[in-house]
């Protein structure tokens, strides 16, 4: 077993922790919402979400199991992508928190694609080679792109419901909404037409993780006493941006052979 880089063990252990989460509590982690509640066999797919998460979180630690980990956690982001985020768009395009939901399930996808250049195998080289080297990595970065737009909007839309998130001690809360709206906005252009990307990227992972520190952690701290249920949630919540954290750095910063090898 070894990391290959310091991106790829966050996501390795996040993945592992939201399968953990998803068999603990009985419910969908974030990246594998929505699920309508009248979907047939939705507890059954509750358990399959989870253990695609913790299989191939455990997956990505070996050498001789990274390559099908990371294919088939990729196809099961894509797969969840096309059959539960796309209809909700389709259902209500007008709204904002449609594509907002979107993105957030693309920038995890982004980062599973980076990882799946990375480990590749010669099988996938050959019957996936658009998916992998240097078109896999220009591919990724711009799902991380296009997925942070829709952040921006979101922002912009809700702003009293986002001013609500800022802490109480920093003033002016409904500019920092239209600060940090702007920002996603921009760095997701600059990330899509190239200009500036890498430090589009770093500032959006930066941003991505300020707001982690100065809202979800009160959020799951407020309380003297916090139930299971609630804690194992907002812990939930914090892997999931944990993960767009690694997402956007290893986007920005893959090798120009978007390969990586486990030894």
């Amino acid at each position: 077993m070894r990391i290959a880089r310091v991106g790829h063990g966050v996501f390795t252990v996040t993945m592992i922790v939201l399968g953990i989460v998803g068999l603990i509590t009985g419910n969908f982690a974030p990246v594998w919402e929505p699920v309508p509640k009248g979907v047939p066999a939705r507890e059954a797919l509750i358990y399959l979400s989870a253990g695609i998460s913790l299989a191939s979180g455990a997956g990505l630690l070996w050498q001789r199991t990274a390559a099908p980990a990371a294919r088939v956690l990729l196809a099961g982001l894509l797969f969840w992508w096309l059959l539960f985020r796309v209809p909700v768009i389709l259902r209500a395009p007008g709204v904002a928190v449609s594509w907002e939901g979107c993105g957030e399930t693309t920038v995890v996808q982004a980062g599973a694609w980076v990882l799946y250049t990375w480990f590749a195998a010669e099988w996938d080289r050959r019957r996936f080679g658009f998916a992998t080297g240097e078109r896999g990595v220009r591919i990724a970065t711009m799902l991380y792109g296009l997925a942070l737009i829709p952040f921006g909007v979101a922002h912009l839309a809700y702003v009293k419901q986002t001013a609500a998130l800022v802490p109480g001690w920093l003033p002016w809360h409904e500019a920092w909404v239209y600060f940090t709206g702007g920002t996603y906005i921009a760095a997701g252009l600059a990330v899509v037409v190239r200009v500036y990307a890498r430090l589009a990227a770093a500032l959006s992972a930066l941003q991505m993780g300020m707001f982690t520190l100065l809202v979800w952690v009160p959020v799951v701290c407020e309380h003297e006493v916090v139930t299971f249920g609630r804690l194992v949630a907002g812990e939930a919540g914090l892997m999931q941006r944990t993960v767009a954290r690694f997402s956007v750095l290893e986007v920005s910063e893959s090798p120009a052979a978007g390969r990586c090898v486990l030894s």
